[in-house]
C-alpha cells in the first residue's frame, strides 16, 4: 500500500511496519485501538475548535463539532432539539 507523499509524513517503511502490526493484533484488539483513536482524533478537533473560538461554551463546542462532521442540517436539528435552558 503506498499513500501519495503530499498526504503522509509516514514513509513506505514505516507504513509497513505499521500494517504488519495491525495485522497481527486480534480482531478484538484492532477494534479496541480504531475505537481508542477515534477518540483522540475526536478530542483533537473538540480542542482545536476551543482554540479558535475560546467564547464557545461546551454545547457550541459540540454543535459546532457535529455542524464540521456531519453538516448544518443535524446540527441545527440538534440545536433545536434542546432544552430552551441549554440553548
Amino acid at each position: 500500500m503506498t499513500i501519495p507523499a503530499d498526504v503522509s509524513d509516514t514513509s513506505d517503511e514505516a507504513l509497513a511496519v505499521q500494517l504488519e502490526c495491525l495485522r497481527r493484533m486480534s480482531p478484538h484488539e484492532r477494534l479496541r485501538r480504531a475505537c481508542a483513536w477515534s477518540g483522540q482524533i475526536r478530542r483533537m478537533a473538540f480542542d482545536a475548535i476551543r482554540r479558535r473560538h475560546p467564547e464557545y461554551s461546551e454545547d457550541e463546542v459540540r454543535l459546532r463539532f457535529i455542524e464540521l462532521t456531519y453538516g448544518k442540517e443535524l446540527a441545527d436539528e440538534v440545536r433545536n432539539w434542546q432544552p430552551e435552558e441549554r440553548q
